[in-house]
């Protein structure tokens, strides 16, 4: 195991990187609890208003985020120096992500049902990182035998092929699916496949004459979005909290 750490993480120096991302996901998840406390009105926690101004804590993060992402520049991916900035800026991104909506729409839309942008937002941003932390590299590691450098061909030629699948469904508005087949090889091939959302570009381009195929994307995206549309707002809800309760609007109906 340490061998395998040294030579995946250590060694294409990508140690800054895994405890940048636990910090980011740490910071997220004490953001999150701290702030459902104050909500609830439990525990020592309060809300910071000096001078009658709230302070939001994506103003520490981004100072946090600044003063580690400098560091980081500055360092390199080697020493105890770099380790700390990757810190510092891990937990500086946890706090800004955590109130992108507020800078999204530059009002306070925290416990809304656009705040759960920031809850998607984070998510995202971890499994990117999470993607790029378990690509160990398979291009910048040295003195591999013949078999190990076949290897790693037969690893990159699949990772290119899995991102053309990523490609579609991104094109195609699936982006959850995209999401996942970059973590998981060719997941995405699914989202790639199948018909295409139908305000996604991939529609609006090879949809524009094809009414039928058109018809049965708006019947087939309707149909999904009133499935799981229950099941997504629960998983929001346990991640980030519950918005604050008011009427939404339900699913668009397909129109043909």
């Amino acid at each position: 195991m340490g061998h395998w750490f040294d030579r995946n993480i250590v060694e294409p120096g990508k140690l800054p990187l895994l405890l940048a991302l636990a910090a980011f996901v740490l910071t997220f998840v004490i953001t999150r609890f701290i702030t459902r406390m104050i909500r609830a009105g439990k525990g020592p926690f309060r809300n910071i208003t000096p001078g009658g101004v709230h302070i939001h804590h994506v103003v520490p993060g981004v100072v946090l985020s600044v003063v580690g992402g400098f560091g980081a520049v500055a360092s390199g991916r080697h020493g105890v120096t770099a380790a700390v900035c990757a810190v510092i800026f891990g937990m500086g991104a946890g706090l800004v992500l955590d109130e992108f909506a507020l800078i999204l729409h530059l009002d306070d839309v925290y416990w809304t049902e656009e705040g759960r942008q920031s809850v998607e937002v984070v998510v995202l941003t971890a499994a990117l990182v999470l993607l790029v932390l378990a690509g160990f590299s398979p291009l910048g590691v040295n003195e591999l035998s013949s078999e190990e450098q076949q290897s790693r061909l037969g690893v990159v030629l699949t990772l290119v092929v899995n991102f053309c699948f990523v490609l579609i469904s991104l094109f195609k508005g699936k982006a959850r699916l995209a999401v996942l087949g970059t973590l998981v090889p060719f997941v995405a091939l699914i989202g790639a496949i199948r018909l295409a959302r139908p305000t996604s570009m991939w529609a609006r381009r090879f949809y524009r004459k094809r009414h039928r195929a058109r018809a049965r994307a708006v019947l087939r995206a309707y149909h999904h979005d009133v499935r799981w549309a229950g099941p997504r707002r629960r998983i929001q809800d346990l991640i980030g909290g519950a918005p604050d309760r008011s009427p939404a609007p339900g699913p668009e109906r397909p129109r043909t």
